[in-house]
């Protein structure tokens, strides 16, 4: 990360001439370097933790089921109910991070956070285990947007791909390696554990962030618009429960439980931007969507939500397929998504050499059509493939996403002017929640429906099972193919880059 402390050595080196000023002011960028890196260090740590916590639950929802004697679709909104927090709360944090100092808002992140998985940990039935998941979003959906704002605020742009590179590898890892943690725990000890044992962990980046955090933005005194925040909560809230509902076993397409959110949440949404569109001329947006006159932003959040549903659609469809097709326990399940989730860790910081190298538009194709072919592939999946096959399609789409989120986080936010980076942020993490409940809904809706139509012509479950997993991938591979045209509207923004290094690490922490 030495690359954080050499943008504030262009900044302040052309203002000094005698040798003592010099030094004097080589002595402060180091420190200012050194700071910058504890930062960024304790902020991946901390965004790393809070956000493999998201998919930690999906293997343990059988037993969770059966300890709790709670029906599946009730298990589901332990799932649910933390996506649905973090859909409402994301869009809420630009706002946050430009009204607040840094450090507060660590501290309070990680202090919800913690609190929610203490009670977690100590919950005596469904209700308070549920309570402890809302708590528990609500300081993963700070985090993360946090994380990106600060980055974008500290590291100059011709390191920014290296430094993503670090993100990705939070963003995309901690998801994919959820299920097989979870599995690992849950083969040897209770389902507390899994809160249990992340407990210390939270609280001991909660204690060290809270001591060694420094504040690194400047905040401005923007009144919130409450109005904003309700609509904010009713469109994004409307969408993932609508969705959620969609996808519960139980919902399906003609459920009213998932149109009538739907429809409130679409409302709202449109309120919602009309309203901000309004407010942005006051520079008073709740979530400033001036983001958008960006064109590279405005493709990469396409690509960006087309990525996500495909990665969390598989986090989804993999195991069910695993478990009731092939018929292996949840620990093998976990085992055999553990080299994809690998894949993307160790690649995904020489993507960011390589973007740094040669910009977006090359890395996205290759990606973007990598993904494709995988889900086409993956639509040839049966009751009688062999489980090898599965780990290969599995690696090979990781190979192909680290390609893409790298690049996307990258160029998009590079995009954007830097005071709207907060709000870039946020943008990034709302598509992201969205997109992320919407490829689970349309996946589980299209598996399900299929699935439940095959079973009538008398097919045992197994098949109609295997079926309604060949439609949803089927599904998935032809939305993956929009993905490839996208790809070649993302390129470098050498204006903004230049923006950027005006205003260099530090320069807006001072």
């Amino acid at each position: 990360m030495a690359e954080i402390a050499t943008a504030t050595t262009t900044h302040e080196n052309t203002n000094h001439g005698s040798p003592g000023a010099d030094a004097a002011a080589s002595a402060a960028e180091a420190a200012l370097g050194v700071r910058n890196r504890l930062v960024i260090t304790l902020l991946l740590i901390s965004t790393f933790v809070v956000i493999l916590n998201e998919t930690i639950m999906g293997v343990a929802l059988p037993r969770l089921m059966e300890d709790l004697s709670i029906s599946a679709s009730a298990a589901q909104w332990l799932t649910s109910a933390f996506m649905l927090t973090m859909a409402v709360v994301i869009p809420i944090t630009g706002f946050l991070l430009q009204r607040y100092n840094t450090r507060p808002v660590f501290i309070a992140a990680m202090t919800l956070f913690s609190t929610g998985t203490l009670i977690a940990a100590l919950a005596p039935g469904f209700t308070v285990l549920l309570v402890a998941r809302v708590v528990q979003a609500t300081g993963t959906a700070i985090m993360f947007p946090l994380l990106l704002t600060t980055v974008m605020t500290l590291v100059p742009a011709a390191h920014l791909g290296r430094m993503m590179g670090n993100i990705s590898i939070v963003i995309s890892v901690a998801p994919a390696i959820g299920p097989t943690i979870s599995g690992a725990i849950l083969s040897v000890l209770d389902w507390r554990w899994m809160f249990i044992l992340v407990l210390p962990i939270a609280l001991t980046a909660l204690v060290v962030g809270g001591i060694l955090m420094k504040n690194v933005t400047t905040p401005t005194k923007t009144p919130i618009d409450v109005l904003s925040v309700v609509l904010s909560a009713l469109g994004f809230g409307g969408l993932v429960y609508g969705l959620s509902n969609l996808g519960a076993a139980g919902g399906g397409i003609g459920s009213v439980s998932g149109w009538l959110p739907l429809a409130v949440g679409a409302l709202g949404l449109t309120a919602f931007i009309l309203r901000q569109l309004s407010l942005q001329k006051r520079n008073r947006a709740l979530l400033d969507l001036r983001t958008f006159r960006s064109r590279t932003f405005t493709f990469a959040i396409v690509m960006m939500a087309i990525s996500m549903m495909a990665l969390f659609g598989t986090i989804i469809l993999l195991p069910i397929y695993i478990q009731t097709v092939l018929g292996l326990d949840t620990l093998t399940t976990g085992l055999m998504l553990l080299p994809g989730g690998l894949v993307m860790g160790l690649l995904a910081p020489l993507v960011g050499r390589l973007y740094d190298r040669s910009g977006p538009t090359r890395l996205l194709v290759t990606g973007s059509v990598i993904v494709s072919a995988v889900f086409w592939g993956m639509t040839l999946l049966n009751e009688r493939s062999a489980p090898w096959m599965v780990v290969a399609a599995h690696v090979t789409l990781s190979l192909g996403l680290a390609l893409l989120f790298t690049p996307l986080f990258t160029a998009g936010l590079a995009a954007v002017r830097p005071e709207l980076y907060s709000h870039g942020s946020a943008m990034v993490g709302t598509i992201q929640q969205l997109a992320g409940a919407f490829g689970t809904a349309l996946f589980v809706t299209v598996m399900a429906s299929v699935a439940a139509s095959q079973l009538a012509t008398g097919v045992t479950a197994v098949t109609a099972t295997s079926a309604g997993i060949h439609a949803a991938f089927l599904c998935g591979a032809v939305i993956s193919l929009f993905a490839i045209p996208a790809a070649f509207f993302i390129r470098r923004t050498p204006a903004v880059e230049g923006a950027d290094a005006d205003a260099p690490a530090g320069a807006h922490g001072h």
